[in-house]
C-alpha cells in the first residue's frame, strides 16, 4: 500500500512524525508531502494566484509553500505522478478537530482533497485539555492510531466520504473504547473574541473560544471524546441538503 502522509501543522510538527511511524506500520512505502509552515485554519483554500514552491529534503520528504490542499495535489499529481497513492493520511493535528472545526481545519481538508481525488483519505487529530499545548499527550493516538487505520481500511471507504479521527485527552490505557458519530455542534456563545493593545495603544483581537461549561449532545464527535472514546465520524462531499430541496421544490413549482 502506498501512503501520502499530510498535515496543516507544517512539515517540522511532531504529530507529522508521528504519523509518519503510525504509516510505517502499515506499509514501508510512505511519502510526506507538507506544509512549509503553519497553516491551520485555512480549511480547504487552494494557491491560485501564487506559485507554489516545493523543497524536497530528504528521500520521499516535501515541503511545499502552500496550504495542505496544494499540498495534497502535488503529492498525488506530481511527486508520486507515476503511481499514485492507495490512501491519504493528515494529521496527526496538534489538538482536536470536532464540530465546527470541521469546517475550519486545514487537516481536515488534506484528507477532503484526497477525496475529491478519488483516494480513501482519513484526518487524524489529538485532543488536549486544561493541561495545555505543551502537554499534549500524543502516545494515546501513536498507540492506537495504526489499528484505527488498519479498520478503516478494511471496512471499505466509500466514494465521496473521508473519515475524522479523534483521539481523546487522555493516556493510551484509559482509552474507553471507539464510537463512530456524527458531527457535533458547539454552543454559539462559546465564540469568543479576547481584544488587546499593543505597546503602541492600537487594539489587535484574537479569535477563539470561551471556556464555558456545555453539555455536548449524544452521540457525536464532542461526546464520545469528553467520554475518552475514540471518534470516529465519516465526512459526506456533497454539501446538499436533500430535506430542503424537498421543500423548496414544493416551493417554486
Amino acid at each position: 500500500m502506498r501512503i501520502l502522509v499530510t498535515n496543516d501543522d507544517g512539515i517540522h510538527s511532531h504529530g507529522l512524525k508521528l504519523l509518519e511511524k503510525v504509516a510505517r506500520e502499515i506499509s514501508d512505502d510512505v511519502w510526506v508531502v507538507a506544509p512549509e509552515f503553519d497553516q491551520s485554519g485555512v480549511s480547504h483554500s487552494l494557491s491560485l494566484s501564487d506559485p507554489l514552491r516545493l523543497r524536497e529534503i530528504s528521500d520521499r520528504h516535501f515541503a511545499v509553500k502552500g496550504t495542505p490542499t496544494d499540498c495534497v495535489i502535488l503529492g498525488t499529481r506530481h511527486v508520486m505522478k507515476e503511481r499514485r497513492p492507495d490512501l491519504v493520511l493528515s494529521g496527526i493535528n496538534h489538538g482536536q478537530n470536532v464540530a465546527e472545526d470541521v469546517i475550519y481545519s486545514g487537516t481536515v481538508a488534506g484528507a477532503m482533497e484526497g477525496t475529491i481525488l478519488g483516494i480513501p483519505s482519513v484526518a487524524l487529530s489529538q485532543a488536549y485539555g486544561k493541561s495545555g499545548r505543551a502537554n499534549i499527550k500524543w502516545h494515546c493516538a501513536e498507540h492506537h492510531a495504526a489499528d484505527v487505520i488498519r479498520r478503516i481500511v478494511d471496512q471499505g471507504v466509500p466514494d465521496g466520504v473521508l473519515l475524522n479521527v479523534n483521539f481523546p485527552d487522555c493516556e493510551p490505557a484509559e482509552v474507553q473504547g471507539m464510537a463512530v458519530t456524527a458531527q457535533g455542534k458547539r454552543d454559539k456563545e462559546l465564540l469568543a473574541i479576547d481584544e488587546r493593545q499593543d505597546g503602541r495603544g492600537n487594539p489587535y483581537f484574537w479569535v477563539g473560544f470561551a471556556r464555558k461549561p456545555y453539555e455536548p449532545g449524544n452521540g457525536t464527535d464532542l461526546k464520545a471524546v469528553s467520554e475518552n472514546r475514540i471518534s470516529v465520524t465519516p465526512l459526506r462531499l456533497d454539501l446538499t441538503d436533500e430535506p430542503t430541496m424537498t421543500l423548496l421544490a414544493q416551493a417554486f413549482r
